[in-house]
């Protein structure tokens, strides 16, 4: 199987070596010379820092410090804070560890595979038959049951079980369970550990600050004898941090509870919200039983990366338009106009241009030619480099 060049020797030219960060055919984001790896909305893991980190700070300034001040008990006063500091520490080290890493992208193919039959003889191939076509889908037998794994036309692979392709980050991903936008990056084989390990954290942190401010304002009712309603309208930072936690649980809390359940089935999310077309079946060949699914997921050792973002790999050069001779030829393929897997991108208008001048002197090409042959055989050669550009067909970069 044909994969992404491996690095080349320190014997070539280094103008004409690139990291494979640098020609990297997904949207991500790198950081660090290829060292951290992000989806394409990273900016939105601030977003989520925020939300973690404001709450944290208006509990340990307006709570925990009201309790060393105003309170004798000081060891409890620090303690609540310190609980506080390090479960929100935990959250954001979770999030880096979900975020920063590959998810378990599949390397690309650097050509398409073999259609199945295709013994590599060129007889059988004329200028009137049509090029083999690799099917979309295949069928694979696991523990007894018949998954379907499609083509991926965009990194030209028949992609393993249980992965997909992600239209955001445009790769293929092993084990994709989702893309989440509150952590920047797909969910997949190697960081669903820690993505399931930071919404728990998460859920604990807002259940620990919704606790502690309920039993601060019982303790206030109970030295001033007044009642909740007012001890609550007295201390504005307890109704701040007592909604932002009812805001939060039912997302988090959620997110917890349902992915425990898909680990208790050994179910993502993408194949449970598509299991009925993955297998007509309608059942979990993946499903191994409660401690097992449990032991895969937490405690089996996480599968080293796939790629290597900082290896250096020969410059590509730039293909320019050519031409075959004076009746055919062909225009540069932008594979910035248009992804089969991610969908269409804008173009601009430069492009379109040149692209349509280059379609309408191909069309103009064409309809010479057909009325040439439509008045008799008097281009021979022309009919047999015709056929040879069908047994021979050009392969496109993406």
């Amino acid at each position: 199987m044909d994969v992404l060049p491996p690095p080349q020797s320190s014997e070539a030219s280094g103008s004409d070596q690139l990291r494979i960060y640098q020609t990297w055919k997904g949207s991500n984001v790198f950081l660090l010379g290829g060292r951290l790896i992000f989806g394409p909305d990273a900016i939105y893991i601030l977003r989520s820092v925020f939300f973690i980190v404001a709450p944290a700070v208006v509990f340990c300034v307006f709570i925990a410090q009201k309790s060393i001040d105003e309170y004798s008990d000081r060891f409890f006063g620090i303690s609540i804070m310190v609980v506080a500091v390090l479960l929100t520490i935990c959250v954001l080290v979770l999030l880096l560890l979900t975020s920063a890493r590959d998810p378990g992208i599949v390397p690309r193919n650097a050509h398409p595979p073999e259609p199945e039959g295709f013994d590599g003889s060129s007889e059988v191939m004329t200028g009137h038959s049509p090029p083999l076509r690799l099917p979309r889908t295949r069928d694979v037998v696991v523990n007894n049951s018949t998954v379907k794994v499609k083509y991926c036309e965009t990194c030209m692979l028949y992609r393993p079980l249980r992965t997909s392709h992600c239209s955001t980050c445009n790769n293929c991903i092993e084990r994709f369970d989702h893309h989440c936008p509150w952590v920047g990056q797909c969910i997949g084989l190697r960081n669903y550990r820690f993505f399931f390990m930071f919404v728990s954290s998460a859920t604990l942190l807002c259940l620990y600050v919704f606790g502690i401010c309920w039993v601060f304002i019982v303790r206030i009712r109970n030295r001033t004898t007044i009642s909740l309603g007012k001890a609550v309208i007295n201390n504005p930072a307890f109704i701040v941090l007592i909604v932002y936690a009812l805001a939060a649980l039912p997302f988090v809390g959620g997110l917890t509870i349902y992915h425990l359940y898909l680990i208790r089935k050994n179910m993502t999310t993408w194949e449970s919200c598509n299991k009925s077309k993955k297998n007509p079946q309608n059942s979990n060949p993946f499903n191994k039983g409660v401690i097992e699914n449990f032991i895969e997921v937490f405690f089996t050792r996480i599968p080293p990366s796939k790629i290597n973002l900082r290896a250096k790999v020969q410059k590509e050069p730039e293909i320019q338009p050519g031409v075959v001779d004076d009746t055919f030829s062909f225009p540069t393929i932008d594979k910035s106009i248009e992804d089969i897997e991610a969908g269409p991108k804008p173009v601009s208008e430069d492009s379109a241009t040149v692209l349509q001048i280059e379609v309408e002197r191909d069309m103009s090409n064409n309809d010479r030619v057909n009325r040439h042959i439509e008045f008799g055989e008097e281009f021979p050669d022309l009919i047999r480099e015709q056929g040879q550009s069908i047994m021979h067909p050009r392969s496109f970069s993406w």
